[in-house]
């Protein structure tokens, strides 16, 4: 067993309010693409308590290592190798899948490069398929806790370009690619679990009822 492996304590705390919520959102799915793997440490414990799902991590060149060690522990049969990915580039190494998950990563990304993330979903996202999205969310532009507030202002004070993202903007852009806000789940520490479904193909426009 590798002990360096690098070590969230967030993650510890937050994965089994995460895979409660998961368990129905994924109930139906089998090939999910986790944007941001950061430690590994949800990926493995997701993939351990969710088998029938195929839990593919990527992240940043610098976070692989940490990835791998984590994977290299648990042996599991459905996680592969991660995978290199910056949201920012245009080709993203992903086949199709039918789920995406991410956690913790639009509030230290710049509006651009969720922009850019959002649209990278849309082309590997099949019809029908389920993207979950957890961490820290403004509601109507406002901070939901002093907590919030002040870690915003922490965020904004290391880079300008980072801070907390509100439901409507975040919803106007999904819609923009064909992604429709199914469920939104209030979750501990303030932060929120919300789920868009996919209801049309990347070249196909969404039809009425």
């Amino acid at each position: 067993m590798n002990n360096d492996k690098p070590h969230s304590a967030a993650c510890e705390r937050n994965r089994e309010p995460i895979l409660e919520v998961l368990r129905e959102a994924f109930r139906d799915v089998r090939d999910v693409f986790e944007i941001g793997s950061g430690t590994g440490q949800h990926a493995v414990h997701f993939a351990a308590h969710l088998p029938h799902l195929r839990w593919q991590t990527s992240d940043r060149a610098d976070n692989l290592p940490g990835i791998r060690a984590w994977l290299a522990d648990a042996t599991l049969p459905n996680t592969p190798a991660p995978v290199e990915l910056d949201v920012a580039q245009d080709d993203w190494p992903t086949r199709a899948c039918d789920a995406v998950f991410s956690a913790n990563t639009l509030h230290i990304m710049s509006w651009n490069e969720v922009e850019r993330m959002f649209a990278g979903i849309a082309a590997c996202l099949r019809a029908g398929g389920v993207l979950a999205i957890y961490g820290p969310f403004n509601v109507d532009r406002r901070f939901t806790s002093d907590s919030n507030e002040a870690f915003d202002r922490a965020l904004r004070a290391a880079a300008p370009h980072r801070g907390i993202r509100d439901t409507a903007e975040v919803d106007a852009l999904a819609a923009r690619h064909g992604l429709v806000l199914v469920a939104d789940h209030a979750m501990p520490a303030n932060n929120r679990c919300r789920i868009w479904r996919r209801v049309a193909a990347l070249d196909e426009p969404a039809r009425g009822g």
